[in-house]
């Protein structure tokens, strides 16, 4: 458990909660069958000295939480959207940090498609090469895809092939995909709108914390937006923000003092 937890915070700056421990041996035992171990330990033993760098990323990767859903918390989404749209006159631009699997950005350019105006750009990243080699795709299973899209979206803004549902081009001609570590790495080149960095500190170590949202006030445009998860704050961890007296449920970027 301890060189799991040091592997995993040295390549993303998150900690194992203790309500995750649980998981380790079920998101790692598949990797030790494939890879010849008998047990989780004799698979952390192939990577403890450092000479299978391959197998370290691959750990990590079922290590990190990649739960997510279309239209979570449906309703913030939209009016996070149209927050953002009153917010600027120009082509939005906006981050999606830890953005997993693409259900987030693809549930927000569906959110401002639906509301008319210009489509925003969208740039999603996350830590995951994984995740990020299934977003480019933009194919989901029927279980991935009903998991917050009515009947009437699915139908709308996916084509089914097979089993499976794929974002048509008009959805995601305005999202980049990057492989990006939101600690150790810089904001995306150019002033943002807004950033969606929700359910994200809450997995990281307290005391990086401050430098992530440092990094995210960097990219911002004055007055810029930014959404965190419901159980998420600024309060304590960083005095670039404040409640944003507009928008419910969003923090804006305050001027420098």
């Amino acid at each position: 458990m301890a060189a799991l937890a040091t592997l995993l915070e040295n390549r993303t700056g998150q900690q194992i909660a203790a309500n995750r421990a649980w998981r380790i041996d079920t998101a790692l035992r598949p990797l030790a069958t494939a890879n010849g171990a008998a047990s989780v330990d004799e698979l952390v033993g192939q990577v403890s000295d450092g000479r299978n760098p391959a197998l370290a990323d691959r750990i990590v990767d079922a290590l990190l939480n990649q739960e997510t859903s279309f239209f979570r918390d449906g309703d913030v989404i939209v009016a996070a959207a149209a927050a953002i749209a009153a917010s600027t006159e120009a082509t939005p631009r906006i981050w999606c940090a830890g953005c997993a699997t693409g259900q987030e950005p693809l549930s927000l350019a569906i959110a401002f498609a639906e509301r008319g105006g210009p489509a925003p750009e969208i740039i999603a990243s996350d830590v995951s090469a994984t995740a990020i080699a299934r977003a480019r795709t933009g194919r989901f299973s029927h279980f991935e895809i009903q998991r917050g899209l009515p009947i009437g979206r699915m139908v709308r803004w996916f084509d089914q092939e097979g089993d499976d549902w794929i974002a048509q081009p008009a959805l995601v001609r305005g999202i980049s995909w990057r492989r990006s570590n939101l600690v150790l790495d810089p904001a995306p080149a150019g002033r943002l709108d807004a950033v969606f960095c929700r359910n994200v500190l809450f997995y990281l170590a307290p005391e990086l914390r401050p430098r992530v949202l440092e990094t995210i006030a960097r990219s911002l445009k004055p007055g810029g937006l930014l959404m965190l998860g419901a159980g998420e704050t600024v309060i304590g961890q960083s005095d670039r923000f404040a409640p944003s007296k507009q928008f419910r449920g969003l923090y804006e970027l305050l001027p420098p003092r």
